[in-house]
This record gives structure tokens, sequence and C-alpha cells, in this order.
């Protein structure tokens, strides 16, 4: 095998551990961190944004956003992002991963500062104006998910390539965790600075005019890490998959990794010339793409529908079913700035304790225990845990029951992140062809998104219980329908292959184009499937 590779990716998959492999990680995963910050902030937000822009004092209950505006404010940004995903994913593989990298995270600095500078006088002119930017911010956060993972595959050799694919989605937790801390301080500075009565006492004025700056500056604080590695990501030389495969320069290729890897990498242009020749250059809507990669790509691109109809609405809706079993208080007995810091304390305490922990044994363990078992046992806990939550789910919501009811939502997002919600980032960014690899790991993330979208409005629908709003079907309800999709991610598996320990080229086939051996299914036991 590795004398029909070239010199160069041989270097990269037997590699040692080294700088460049963590500056990679940080530089890719700051992208990530700001990804998810930008994202899941606006859940702590939009009780803030009802009671400012919706409020009726005559009303015995605070204002809150109505289902379609509050749907649309959650949601918004994952519809940019499912364009996005599609979009910059393609053009990573036409202009190169180092060319669109750049774009994405400008996009996602002017747009993170823009939403928070939403301007108007007018309740609809306010949320019209956000909704507009954190579509295009979440069409800048889309680049980032293909164009990261790639490059991190692409740059680790072949051994760790899982944990560190694993540790740039892993900044996903820390970016959660950051939107929770930092609403966590700001809500408390600006309570200290300006008391408030409970709405009960005093509708008027339970929420102070400065409670309308708390909301923008917790969204325009997603520019500053995504601005800081900006220089960094402008410095990283393209991957020698993409410009030897793709751009067909072994030279450039060659040098390139040669100033990485700090050793002398010869070119070998002629090889290159020979691979080229006997390899395929089949496209996506081919019937030879089909034939290889279409079982794979139908696996990786569902897997991830299903694991993100679940977690992005426990995410986006904590607040909502954390009111529903009494774990914070009635909204009328709180000032705004006083649920804005309930609400950011219960959400960081779950990521805390559940959320990051997650990704980390996912790092620590990808390598060693493989893909496919991770997510296999992922998607089985999580539906465990989901029905254990529905079927007793009046037991939970009584008095003294609500811890019993955290640990066990604290788990189903530690099975999510130590499981499909990871694997699902990872695998696609291992198992295509390098001509294709960003467009399938696009693909693969978009089909994520309409999933995060369903869970997003689909949840807030059917959860709703509002007084003057018609009522959906309830949390309990919610929650089986969520355990459902996990049982169907938990079959889904069977269809995505075992990457642990093979080259990028093994498991795309390129390695063995001239004998038409394509990355086949295979399981841990060694049973080729496909």
């Amino acid at each position: 095998m590795a004398s029909r590779q070239l010199q160069v990716l041989s270097a990269l998959d037997g590699a040692k551990t080294q700088w460049y492999h963590f500056r990679a990680i940080v530089v890719a995963g700051m992208g990530f961190f700001t990804d998810a910050y930008d994202l899941f902030c606006i859940s702590l937000v939009t009780k803030l944004l009802g009671r400012i822009y919706y409020a009726d004092p005559s009303s015995p209950t605070p204002g809150s956003l109505p289902p379609n505006v509050a749907a649309a404010v959650n949601g918004v940004a994952l519809c940019g992002t499912l364009v996005g995903q599609l979009f910059f994913g393609w053009l990573g593989d036409r202009l190169g991963r180092k060319s669109v990298y750049g774009m994405t995270l400008m996009l996602m600095v002017v747009c993170s500062v823009a939403s928070g500078l939403s301007f108007g006088h007018s309740p609809a002119s306010v949320m019209a104006t956000l909704c507009f930017f954190r579509f295009w911010l979440g069409f800048g956060i889309g680049g980032d998910y293909p164009l990261s993972a790639t490059i991190m595959s692409e740059y680790a050799n072949k051994k760790t390539r899982g944990a560190f694919i694993a540790a740039v989605f892993a900044m996903q937790g820390f970016g959660i965790l950051a939107g929770g801390v930092v609403t966590l301080v700001l809500s408390t500075v600006f309570r200290n600075a300006f008391p408030a009565p409970a709405y009960q006492v005093d509708a008027a004025a339970s929420t102070v005019p400065q409670a309308d700056y708390v909301w923008r500056i917790i969204l325009m604080l997603g520019a500053l890490p995504a601005a800081l590695t900006y220089y960094w990501r402008t410095k990283m030389p393209e991957t020698a998959r993409y410009t030897a495969l793709v751009a067909k320069d072994a030279k450039q290729a060659s040098l390139d990794m040669s100033k990485v890897l700090q050793s002398e990498i010869e070119a070998e242009p002629e090889k290159l010339d020979e691979i080229m020749a006997r390899g395929e250059d089949y496209g996506l809507f081919t019937s030879r793409f089909a034939k290889r990669h279409g079982l794979h790509l139908l696996g990786t691109a569902t897997a991830w529908f299903l694991v993100d109809v679940a977690y992005y609405s426990q995410n986006l809706f904590q607040k909502d079913i954390f009111g529903s079993i009494g774990w914070i208080p009635k909204a009328r007995t709180m000032d705004a700035l006083e649920e804005v810091f309930r609400i950011s304390r219960a959400q960081t305490l779950i990521a805390l304790c559940g959320t990051v922990p997650g990704y980390w044994f996912t790092v620590f363990l990808i390598d060693v225990v493989g893909r496919f078992w991770i997510q296999l046992v992922g998607f089985a806990m999580m539906t465990v845990f989901m029905l254990g939550l529905a079927l007793p789910y009046h037991h939970w919501t009584t008095p003294g029951n609500h811890v019993g009811f955290v640990v066990m939502y604290g788990l189903t997002f530690f099975f999510a992140n130590f499981g499909p919600n990871a694997t699902t980032f990872i695998v696609p960014a291992e198992i295509f062809p390098a001509r294709l690899r960003s467009t399938c790991h696009g693909i693969s993330a978009a089909a994520g998104k309409a999933g995060a979208i369903i869970g997003a409005f689909g949840f807030l629908y059917a959860a709703h219980v509002d007084a003057g709003y018609k009522p959906g079907i309830g949390v309990q309800k919610a929650l089986y329908v969520l355990a459902a999709c996990n049982l169907l991610g938990f079959l889904v598996t069977f269809l995505v292959p075992e990457s642990k320990g093979k080259s990028l080229e093994e498991m795309s086939g390129e390695a063995d184009a001239e004998e038409g051996n394509g990355a086949n299914i295979v399981r841990p036991s060694g049973e080729q499937l496909v």
C-alpha cells in the first residue's frame, strides 16, 4: 500500500503527534467554539426578548415571544447553517480548503456584531433584523463544519486522526459552556447595578431598560474568539491531500508539508501522474459513486439528521423543559434579569456535568473503541434515558424529584457527545474521496441541520403550553418522539463504515483505484457487509 502512495501522504499518515497538530486543533477548534456559542446563546435570551418586546403589563404573566417569532429567532441561524454547509462544502472541493476557510470566519465575525446591533422602533423590526443577521451568521457557521473537519482529517496521522477531529468538535462543548458563563456574569452584573422587583410585584418595573443591552452584548461577544484566530487561519498551508490529489500539484504539496513536518519530502510528480492515470475521476452524481459510497452517504446523513433532531431540540429548549418540571421558578415570581440568570445557571450546569465530559470521553477513546461502537452505544443509551424521562414524566414533575430528572437529562447529553453527536461529525471527513470529501461532509452536516430545524421548530410547537396560544402535545409526548429518533439512529449506524486506524485513501478507495476496491462497510469483527 505504502509503495503505491505518495511519500507526502505516507509521511502525514505516519507522523508522530507534533506541535502543528495542536495548532491545527486550536485554530479549527476556535471556529467551533464560536459556532456553538453563537448557535446556542440565543436560547439563553429568548425569554428576555419576550419580556422586553412583547410585554403586556396588564397580563398576569410576563411577555413571551409568539410561537412563530420564537421559532424564527431560534431556528433561522440553523437554516443559514444548512445552506452554508452545502455551499461552502462544495466550494471547499472546488477552490481548496484554505481559500474558503477565511471567508467563513469573517462572515461569522461581522454577523455576530451585527446581530447585537439589530435595530428598529417596533418589535417586528427588531426581530426581523435580528433574524436577518442570524441567518447570515449561520451561513458562515455552516461553512466551518465541512472545512474544519476536512482540514483536520487531512492533516492528522491515521493512528490518532479520530481524536484530533474529535478535539476540534469538542470545542463546541466549551462554546456552549462559555455562552452560559458569559450570560451568568452579565446578568449578575446588571442585576446588581439595576435591581428590579418581581413581575407579580410590579410588572412594568420588573424589566429595567438596561436589560436591552444584556442580550445584545451576549450576542456580540461571539465575534471575539473568531476574530482572534483569523490571522492563524490565513497562515495555514493548503492540505497536502487537496494540493496533490485534487489540484494535482505534487511539488507544492511536498514543499508545504516539508515545512510543516520539518523534514525533506520527495515531490514524486511521476508517481502522482501514475495514480491519476489509473484512478477513476467519478463525480458525486454518478453510478460509480452510488456503488462505492452511496450507502455510506445515506448512513452518515441519516444518522446526523436523527441525532440533531434530539440534540438541538433539547439544547435550544432546556429552559422550557426545566420550567415545566419546576426547576426554574414561575416567570411571574422573578424579574427579567433574574430569569436570565436562572436559565443560564441551569444550562451551564448541564453543559459542565454532561455535555463537556461527553466530548472528551470521545476524544480519549475513539481511536481505542472505534467510531462504530461509540455511535451505536450512544444512540442506544440516549434512547434508554429519553424513555426514562418520558415514561414516568409526571413523577419527575412532582416536588423533590427534580434532581433525578436533571441527572438523567444530563446523561442524555453525555451519551450524545460520547456518541453520535461527535461521530457523525468525524466519519464523513474520513470515508469519501479527497475531491468530494468536503462536499459529502457538507451534505451530511446539512442533513443534520435539517434535523436540527425540525427539532427547533417542531419541539417548540409540540411542547408549547403558554397561555393564549394553541397547546401542543406536551413535553412528555415530545420526549417519546425524540426517543424514537434515537432508536432509528441506532439502526442506521449499521450503514456507517469503521475507519479506525485506516488511511483516508484506504477508506475512500483511492489507494486501490486500479483494482476497483472501494471503502466497503466492515464491522469490527471483520465481516464485510457491502
